[in-house]
């Protein structure tokens, strides 16, 4: 099935250890159905000190499964799901709350 999210849409967790929180998509993976949200689901990473560099811990954001997530309608800015229609010969999303035409 095809996945509706895209990169820079505002979205909300809705299950998992972030529920509630929202953010921007940084990066869709339509092939493996994951998105990556800016603050959501950051883990810990230590880094090796090398020659020069010192030692540190990173934290990173994770993909999470694009089905834990919900877009959020920008005119009633609650979530809402995501349909499609054909609009002047041209495929567009649009918010199925309010019925408003996504970019």
């Amino acid at each position: 099935m095809k996945m509706k999210l895209k990169k820079g849409d505002n979205v909300m967790v809705i299950s998992g250890k972030d529920k509630g929180k929202t953010g921007v998509i940084a990066h869709a993976y339509p092939e493996t159905g994951k998105v990556m949200i800016e603050g959501v689901a950051i883990y810990k990473r230590s880094l090796r000190a090398r020659q020069g560099v010192a030692g540190a811990i990173v934290e990173k954001p994770r993909p999470i499964d694009a089905s834990n997530v919900m877009f959020m309608d920008p005119k009633e800015k609650k979530p809402t799901r995501i349909g499609r229609r054909v609009e002047d010969g041209k495929l567009v999303r649009f918010a199925k709350k309010s019925s408003s035409t996504l970019s």
